[in-house]
């Protein structure tokens, strides 16, 4: 059975239950399988990265097969992103408003005349939805340092959130799946996925330690939108966070932040209760380009 989410973020449990462990988030648009229903409880499979957890049953969507393909192709083929924080869609009858955060696809988005301007239409099974055109980025960005500060700048102190994926909280692995995703980089949930994904540009190979220190020439090759990893000196990929130069990056811990980062790893940026400014924070593990 497939379901389609309706609702601006549909959270994943680990279980079915409320007080359950927040797992990932689902965005407006995004299709899922529907894998076992327990009382008041979906197990949902989220197609867009393989992600699955258990959500309220009563806020899933349920769609015919057929209905479920023709929808997912018109998924496949779309390009156009919600690009700010927080936008609004209404349906062309004024009927239904809906919340929709950054990263979320817009299927058949198209930018029409409306009164004295235009605004972007896009359809979601049938209910054709208007939005600020300004609000949206109808294609893939170029990835440069300069790009990803624009995008970034709209989600700068985001509070941190396990399992988030909006400027409401996010996690680590949220943000660079986010973020990412609007230079059509297509990235998996988390951070021990993500480092199975491109190559890898410098440090250590998934799944292994770091045998000896990194150095600045290390860190030479490194441009714009290489996503970072780092472990506690045993190869288990605990943060993940993404480039914008060789010696800055953007990372949520605590909230969204950018900081220095140097071939030991990332320096606060702050003083706070477990850092001073300048200490280490998080220990790099490995550098991989995802383009």
């Amino acid at each position: 059975m497939k379901g389609v989410v309706l609702h601006t973020l549909l959270p994943l449990r680990s279980e079915p239950r409320e007080s359950a462990e927040l797992q990932t988030q689902l965005l407006f648009g995004e299709t899922v399988d529907v894998l076992a229903v327990d009382g008041r409880w979906a197990q949902l499979r989220n197609d867009t990265d393989g992600q699955s957890g258990w959500a309220d049953a009563k806020i899933v969507n349920t769609v015919s097969d057929e209905m479920a393909q023709s929808y997912i192709s018109a998924r496949e083929r779309a390009t156009a992103r919600v690009f700010t924080p927080m936008a609004y869609a209404v349906t062309v009858n004024g009927i239904m408003t809906v919340p929709l955060v950054c990263g979320t696809l817009l299927p058949d988005y198209k930018e029409v005349p409306m009164g004295a301007g235009k605004a972007g239409v896009f359809t979601i099974l049938g209910n054709q939805f208007k939005i600020d055109c300004s609000m949206v980025q109808p294609s893939a960005l170029p990835l440069t340092s300069e790009r990803l500060r624009e995008a970034l700048c709209f989600l700068r102190n985001a509070p941190y959130l396990w399992g988030g994926k909006s400027v409401l909280g996010m996690d680590c692995s949220g943000l660079t799946q986010i973020v990412m995703s609007l230079f059509g980089v297509s990235l998996l949930r988390n951070a021990g996925e993500q480092v199975t994904q491109g190559r890898r540009i410098t440090g250590a190979e998934k799944g292994e330690a770091l045998k000896k220190p990194l150095t600045k020439a290390n860190l030479r090759t490194v441009t714009a939108g290489d996503i970072a990893f780092f472990d506690h000196g045993d190869g288990k990929i605990t943060h993940v966070g993404i480039m914008l130069k060789r010696d800055v990056i953007a990372h949520c811990s605590g909230k969204l932040k950018i900081e220095e980062i140097t071939p030991e790893g990332i320096l606060s940026s702050e003083t706070n209760l477990l850092y001073k400014r300048g200490e280490l924070t998080h220990r790099l593990h490995s550098i991989r380009r995802m383009t």
